[in-house]
């Protein structure tokens, strides 16, 4: 078995393109024959949803392939690329946005943008939260028909991005090709005052100050990591109504952390739904659990 054969055997049927090169259907975004791998470069990108990487290792690794799989990979990478890897296992993916991405702050005359603009106006976003945030949408392509809302680490790099359709569709969101262990926003984040976590990047934006989407319901465990490295002290938690198990599970592990938890009841809808004055109506009548408050709430909900 050569290399060809192997990513063959586990990326399906490819077309060769010369020099190397070989475009294979994409297992992120499943389009077809937009996955380019390069065998003599030792790079993959796919063209249409961006997910990339500068070793196929990487690439085996991010799809979870068997060890029998990985070792056949090793016999036709070099000693430094493993080393690598074995250095950088979470760097598999270098995030790009959509090439179909347009700004929603440059203003155009189309359908798509029109439609894009309203379903966020519906939403309570402002001019101010699209320009603040970056947000854009796609006309086409894989993210066709959705917004799309970018964060970036500390740094400024992209780490993660939104895709939300703004089309009445049964499949609301698509998530890029990379993991959700990431802290949503970085960079817009001050450590030394209270943490907001929320559930979505809508709440989020709704919140405006010092929010960060867990992107569900469960702690990142990069984001975790930053609330001990910054000694944050205080911690709202702004969940669902149907997210009450999580929220005090959530609130047990902050507290484990030495870490002030105050839980914001609210009624009527999400932070996304009932926006920025209401939602800080709830967050500033919220009140710091104590550890008998704590209790009782885990007897009510179970």
């Amino acid at each position: 078995m050569n290399l060809i054969s192997l990513l063959s055997q586990i990326l399906g049927d490819y077309k060769e393109m010369g020099k190397g090169e070989h475009y294979f259907s994409c297992p992120f975004c499943h389009h077809h024959k937009k996955l380019a791998v390069n065998n003599i470069k030792n790079k993959w990108k796919c063209w249409i949803c961006g997910a990339r990487g500068n070793k196929l290792i990487k690439l085996f690794k991010k799809l979870d392939v068997s060890p029998t799989q990985i070792k056949e990979l090793k016999k036709y990478l070099s000693d430094d690329d493993i080393k690598i890897y074995r250095e950088n296992p979470d760097e598999v993916v270098s995030l790009q946005l959509p090439y179909e991405y347009k700004p929603l702050w440059k203003p155009v005359n189309t359908y798509e943008y029109k439609h894009a603009v309203n379903y966020l106006k519906k939403r309570g976003i402002s001019g101010y939260d699209i320009i603040r945030y970056r947000m854009g949408y796609c006309e086409t392509g894989h993210y066709g028909g959705r917004i799309i809302v970018p964060s970036y680490d500390i740094t400024g790099k992209l780490n993660y991005f939104i895709a939300r359709s703004y089309h009445d569709t049964t499949m609301k969101y698509k998530n890029p090709p990379v993991s959700k262990n990431v802290v949503v926003f970085e960079e817009q984040i001050n450590w030394n005052e209270a943490i907001i976590l929320v559930e979505g990047v809508f709440d989020a934006i709704s919140v405006r100050r010092n929010a960060i989407p867990m992107l569900g319901k469960f702690l990142p465990k990069k984001l975790e990591v930053k609330l001990l490295e910054n000694q944050v002290k205080n911690v709202y938690i702004l969940l669902d109504d149907d997210a009450r198990t999580e929220a005090l599970q959530l609130e047990q592990k902050l507290k484990a952390h030495g870490i002030n938890v105050s839980q914001v009841s609210v009624s009527g809808g999400d932070a996304a739904e009932l926006g920025f004055q209401k939602t800080w109506e709830f967050i500033n009548n919220a009140q710091q659990t104590t550890f008998k408050d704590f209790i009782q709430n885990r007897l009510q909900n179970t």
